[in-house]
């Protein structure tokens, strides 16, 4: 599962425990003093605007996550240095290609999978 489609899935599971949650109240509410059409309507906005801002996050994952593709794949074929994981020598290779990996562009470089922020210098 992406990132994504995480965040998308969370917002339903909120919406479906919040619809329970009410039906379970008005279920068990006392009749002489039944919930208020405006709190039920002030409650049932305050779930509308959870929703719409799970979206707004979703879609700005999106388009994050195709910037950080296309500069990674505008960097196949150039030859970047990074240091590997605990090493103190910068190594320096030809990025063969791009995976998506956790809702991450990885640039592959020979053995290496390398993280954009890793870079340190780019040439042709």
């Amino acid at each position: 599962m992406n990132a994504i489609s995480g965040i998308t899935s969370n917002a339903e599971s909120i919406r479906v425990d919040y619809l329970n949650l009410l039906i379970t109240q008005l279920q068990n509410q006392n009749p002489l003093e039944p919930m208020s059409s405006t709190e039920m309507t002030s409650q049932l906005a305050q779930i509308s605007q959870l929703e719409h801002l799970e979206n707004i996050d979703s879609r700005f994952q999106q388009v994050m996550l195709t910037a950080e593709l296309n500069e990674a794949t505008a960097l196949i074929g150039k030859t970047i240095s990074f240091f590997p994981d605990g090493s103190v020598n910068a190594v320096a290779g030809k990025v063969d290609s791009v995976n998506i990996v956790d809702g991450a562009a990885l640039l592959n470089v020979g053995e290496y999978s390398v993280n954009l922020d890793e870079i340190k210098s780019i040439s042709e």
